[in-house]
């Protein structure tokens, strides 16, 4: 593993680590205060995390770090749009959600394709 595969692993298990604590804190904050859709970005943010802390602990090639990659950006636009509506009273930036939803499913695709992805020596 070279240092960029070292650093971007690094950065994996501490986006992990913070999205996380992020997922945990907005199901409380969705529990006590409500919110239509602090829930929903809590859920998502809690069943992504362990998907990040996975590719970071692996020795994962590079088209699973770009999934990664995509599946990040894709999670803070689809969440930050869902808690901006109910923080804010206003979206993110129109089609935030809608991009972030299809930068989800395509990361999530891309972690697909990373299987049948023959690895350099």
């Amino acid at each position: 593993m070279n240092l960029a595969e070292t650093t971007g692993s690094r950065l994996l298990v501490l986006a992990a680590g913070l999205i996380g604590a992020a997922g945990v804190a907005l199901s409380a904050a969705a529990a006590h205060l409500g919110g239509a859709f602090t829930g929903t970005a809590a859920s998502f943010l809690l069943m992504h995390a362990p998907a990040f802390l996975a590719v970071g602990l692996l020795d994962a090639n590079r088209p699973l770090r770009i999934a990664s990659l995509v599946l990040l950006v894709g999670l803070v636009l689809f969440t930050g749009d869902l808690l901006a509506r109910d923080f804010l009273g206003s979206r993110l930036f129109p089609m935030s959600a809608p991009i972030g939803g299809t930068l989800l499913i395509a990361g999530w695709l891309a972690i697909a394709v990373s299987a049948v992805v023959r690895r350099r020596p």
